[in-house]
């Protein structure tokens, strides 16, 4: 692991009825321990998990709407408003990495079409864009992803198929157990989310506190579907009638 912690400068919070100290998680964190190479964000939309994930990539000069410390370009993203109440602590520290933020990847795709000089081979050889959205997202990973690096990745399940996932657990599994990679990933999948010893940390409730996988609603709500799937339906629509 690259990055050990990260803490909430709590001395410099302003008002806390503002964004993003209205989000009870974020209120609530003092530090934040990494003690695995690969570790999830969990949560329901709007509890924090992105918006903390965003401000370390912008803590380590990672572009926030996508992409390394060397992919400069402009899109509608601003600055990471939490990045500057936080202090990440390294042991050794690394500045190779990338931030994947799924919701704006085209704009990262269509950057490295205006810059790239060498026919993609960062990329399998193909510029992104001629590619389908799940294509360009394992090509990303199986290109890019390499040497020592701290990898945060924002919904990468946005754009995989089922089978596709499970790529990215394998590209997951290659780095991390060669000790070259540390994945910080925020998913709402319960295929990514059983990777083998994986830290969990839940942003429900209002606070981020470690959660078991059997314990997530992803893989509770997903195997109750799964098994009873007419039952669910049948209560589902009842509730809308």
């Amino acid at each position: 692991m690259f990055l050990k912690r990260v803490a909430l400068l709590k001395d410099n919070v302003p008002n806390v009825s503002d964004y993003p100290f209205s989000i009870p998680s974020i209120t609530s964190l003092n530090e934040l321990k990494f003690e695995r190479n690969v570790t999830f964000f969990v949560g329901e939309n709007g509890s924090g998990k992105s918006t903390l994930l965003e401000a370390i990539a912008d803590q380590c000069g990672f572009n926030t709407a996508g992409g390394g410390r060397n992919n400069f370009y402009e899109v509608y993203e601003k600055d990471s408003e939490l990045s500057e109440y936080i202090k990440l602590s390294w042991m050794p520290k690394v500045t190779n990495g990338f931030f994947l933020r799924a919701e704006s990847f085209y704009h990262f795709a269509t950057h490295i079409d205006d810059v790239d000089e060498n026919g993609f081979k960062d990329y399998g050889g193909k510029s992104l864009l001629k590619q389908s959205h799940g294509e360009s997202f394992l090509s990303l990973f199986l290109n890019r992803f390499n040497g020592e690096a701290l990898y945060l990745l924002d919904e990468p399940e946005a754009a995989l198929s089922p089978a596709r996932q499970l790529s990215l657990l394998k590209v997951i599994h290659d780095l991390e157990t060669q000790g070259a990679a540390q994945f910080i990933i925020a998913t709402h999948s319960p295929i990514l989310l059983g990777y083998p010893d994986a830290e969990i940390y839940s942003f429900d409730h209002g606070q981020i506190s470690k959660i078991d996988y059997e314990s997530t609603d992803h893989y509770t709500l997903t195997k109750y579907f799964l098994e009873n799937r007419k039952r669910f339906l049948y209560e589902l629509f009842k509730e809308e009638e």
